[in-house]
């Protein structure tokens, strides 16, 4: 039968010898064949086993989750909860489906796959009671020759029975699924003995070898039909027994030198406490010298293990140099991707290292923020102001430092040959700019006297009831940003003025800048002990992954690329995005404009700083102004700054010789770059603005005021102006001393976002006891609904009755 499958796999390529099927204690000892070598095993066993060498030398577990890619041989544990059904009776189908082409693709991919399956039992049970039930019915149909059928009850099933009936129905099913993605399988039935006999060990270590070398997928389960239960504590010299498939898949996982074991259950992952409990909290990573710590709760509706079983076979397959994932396989949302996933290195369940980081987990770093941040918020505006202050000074004293530190990341970025000129330029800082942020942060401690607690509204409700609108930080900011480490300084400063926990997350290009930057931040927080409400995350965390933590996180900052914002946005699917993904700004230029600003302002808006988000991409012209003198001085300036045109589909049909027609109207080009488009009329640009444009930064030049206001009011755009540059849509420029970004959002914050974008409210009632019932058709109290003063103070305010 297996080699009639075999056929029908064309891409095995089958060696020199047959493949037989037979038992797995029978047949030669394979310490002979040129396929396999023996090798020792590490000091928990003193049993030989074989295996192959592998891409990766094995005898070490990875000790960062990033490491995971590089997994070639993967061992996946399906736990009963995983396959079976909710009600216990039957396979989850769907399920199983989305396990089986995610283990192809991963085996297509040049891995070697191997399943660790529960099922079997689950899988008999529902045949054996559709034939109980089906005997049953004949059997009343006989006897009382009626059709109505009497309530049936069913024995009790035993499970070796239903493990003997299923196997093969679960096996038939791999089968069916694998073949759909044309990849082999073939099935393998152990027991505790089988591991006890070194003969049966080398026999199964040879069969898997074979297969594996074959390409073919084994898929391994323990002969329910015939297994003793399992002895308590039978674990003897450090050897794993085979109680259940999370102990087979560990001793397989190890016997076979795998990369890496996924064992599949019911439940996120480890947790510190059992789940459900108040304080229950999921483990990313779990070390060998935590389990002391670890409360266990009771084991799945089904299987024999738990999760403290899981546990120890994993840590006993990380002892013997596989790293182990426990994670969640019944999830719907996550089920059709958790195995890739988790071979992509993303944070699902919880990952078994041996690697304990020296520092806090990114998990912990926003715990601290967010308790230290609380304190910062509720430090007077003159304590906030001094932080401030002091993160100035340092920036000044400790500038050799820091540009010491910056030149390092410059010669690291310059000798790799990798990075884009536009990208060493926000990378490299200066004296010059140093000083400019430290103007900045003056600014921003100026500004921030009255930014926290601020009353926004203040109104009496009733007599001795007074309700106040007042502002209040946002919470825990998480700023992603690349390449600009004068963004860190800024950021922190806004962060430490509206009272927010700053998580940062810089590229690795800037990390030496970035190092010492932090350091001045932390060494300015802690003259009011609030040291750790500023985070900077230096682990290898991805940002998909912080993207995740939307219980943790209230708001998330991106700072980059248009790449980068459109990936977080993707990413950050429970958590709000502050930002924009492109910058296509447009200028207008109308048949009334001068031709002085025209020049000014365009050359201004392309040339000043091309990659900034706020550069002119397309130049919109009015068609009374091409063939006049003003155009062809707009033509000539952008020749002389060295500007690539590109011509709009209006404009190239004007023309004999055309520059080359752009691609697409909604493009940002980051360059000496742009697009020129003609239009009719105003309202012609607008409806182009709206429809090609980003929402970011739209510019019309005109000296028709009536023109310019209808232009100001129809913009649909964060940012609207009248005969200035697109460049001065900047926190800086508008006067807020610093920016986090620029957001196009319609929600809360909108264009640059200095320290009242970093704010919310909320709301604080007064009052003597009052009740909702007071104010009822019965009660005696009415309401007033009287607006007070803002500035009036509260003391006095009150009245009796």
């Amino acid at each position: 039968m297996l080699l009639q499958r075999l056929s029908l796999c064309p891409r095995l390529m089958l060696g020199p010898k047959t493949l037989q099927t037979r038992s797995v204690s029978q047949g030669k000892n394979p310490s002979t064949s040129p396929y396999f070598r023996l090798h020792p095993v590490r000091q928990w066993s003193n049993v030989p086993f074989l295996t192959v060498p592998l891409a990766r030398a094995h005898g070490k577990s990875f000790a960062h989750r990033s490491e995971l890619r590089q997994a070639k041989r993967i061992v996946v544990k399906l736990g009963s909860a995983v396959v079976t059904r909710g009600d216990e009776c039957g396979l989850a189908l769907g399920r199983l489906a989305s396990i089986v082409e995610q283990v192809a693709m991963l085996q297509n991919q040049g891995r070697e796959m191997m399943i660790v399956t529960s099922g079997a039992v689950a899988f008999g049970k529902q045949r054996l009671r559709h034939e109980i039930l089906l005997s049953q019915s004949v059997r009343q149909a006989l006897h009382s020759g009626q059709n109505q059928l009497k309530d049936m009850s069913l024995p009790v099933l035993e499970a070796r029975a239903c493990a003997a009936a299923g196997q093969s129905g679960l096996m038939a099913l791999y089968e069916a699924m694998f073949t759909q993605y044309s990849t082999c399988t073939a099935q393998i039935l152990v027991t505790n003995l089988d591991f006890h006999d070194d003969q049966k060990r080398r026999n199964l270590n040879s069969t898997l070898h074979e297969l594996l070398r074959m390409n073919i997928v084994p898929i391994i389960n323990t002969n329910d039909a015939v297994v003793p239960p399992p002895e308590p504590n039978s674990d003897l010299q450090g050897v794993i027994s085979i109680k259940d498939n999370d102990s087979l898949a560990a001793r397989l996982a190890v016997e076979m030198r795998a990369d890496l074991l996924i064992a599949l259950s019911d439940v996120e992952g480890l947790y510190d406490s059992p789940p459900g409990t108040d304080d229950a909290k999921l483990l990313d990573t779990f070390y060998p010298g935590d389990q002391q710590s670890i409360t266990y709760g009771t084991k799945s509706r089904v299987g024999i293990g738990g999760m403290e079983a899981k546990v120890k076979a994993a840590l006993w397959a990380l002892q013997g140099g596989t790293s182990v994932v426990i994670a969640n396989g019944t999830h719907p949302k996550v089920t059709g991707h958790v195995i890739t996933d988790i071979v992509e290195g993303k944070k699902v369940g919880t990952f078994f290292s041996e690697v304990k980081p020296a520092g806090p987990t990114v998990e912990q770093q926003t715990e601290m923020a967010r308790t230290a941040g609380r304190t910062l918020a509720s430090l007077l505006p003159e304590q906030r102001s001094e932080i401030i202050y002091a993160m100035a000074d340092l920036l000044t004293e400790k500038r050799e430092e820091i540009l010491s530190a910056n030149k390092k990341d410059m010669e690291l970025a310059l000798n790799s040959g990798r990075m884009p000129a536009a990208m060493l330029k926000r990378l490299s800082l200066s004296s010059s700019k140093l000083n400019s942020l430290a103007i900045g942060l003056r600014q921003i401690a100026v500004s921030s006297q009255d930014s926290v607690g601020r009353v926004l509204r203040r109104t009496r409700v009733a007599n001795n009831l007074e309700l106040e609108q007042i502002t209040v930080p946002i919470g825990v900011l998480l700023v992603i940003f690349e390449s600009r480490p004068d963004c860190l300084p800024q950021v922190s400063a806004l962060a430490i003025a509206s009272g927010n926990a700053l998580l940062l997350k810089g590229g690795k290009e800037a990390a030496n800048t970035n190092r010492i930057l932090h350091e001045v931040a932390q060494e300015a927080l802690s003259m009011h002990g609030v040291k750790d409400a500023i985070q900077l995350v230096s682990t290898r965390e991805e940002v998909e992954d912080l993207c995740r933590l939307e219980k943790m996180i209230d708001l998330i900052i991106p700072r980059g690329s248009s790449q980068l914002v459109r990936d977080i946005q993707r990413a950050a699917k429970g958590i709000p995005v502050l930002g924009h993904s492109e910058g296509i700004c447009h200028v207008y230029v109308d048949h009334e404009a001068s031709i002085d600003k025209v020049i000014k302002i365009v050359r201004d808006s392309k040339c000043d700083y091309p990659a900034a988000c706020n550069a002119m991409e397309t130049l919109l012209v009015h068609r009374d102004v091409l063939r006049t003198p003003l155009f062809d001085q707009i033509i000539d300036m952008l020749r002389t700054e060295q500007v690539k045109i590109h011509a709009g589909p209006r404009f190239a049909s004007y023309l004999t010789f055309s520059p080359s027609e752009v691609k697409s109207l909604r493009t940002e080009y980051g360059d000496l770059e742009c697009c020129i488009e003609v239009v009719d009329s105003m309202q012609e640009a607008v409806d182009h603005i709206h429809k090609y444009g980003s929402s970011h930064t739209d510019v019309i030049i005109t000296e028709n005021e009536e023109t310019a206001e209808q232009f100001l009011q129809l913009v649909d755009s964060a940012c609207v102006f009248w005969n200035a540059s697109s460049r001065f849509a900047d926190g800086y420029r508008f006067g807020l001393g610093a920016e986090v970004g620029i957001s196009t959002a319609r929600i809360h914050a909108r264009g640059p976002v200095g320290l009242e974008g970093l704010l919310t409210t909320k709301w604080v009632l007064r009052g003597d006891g009052q009740t909702a019932a007071d104010f009822s058709e019965q009660g005696s109290m009415k309401f007033l609904h009287e607006n007070l003063p803002i500035a009036q103070p509260l003391t006095g305010q009150r009245t009796s009755n």
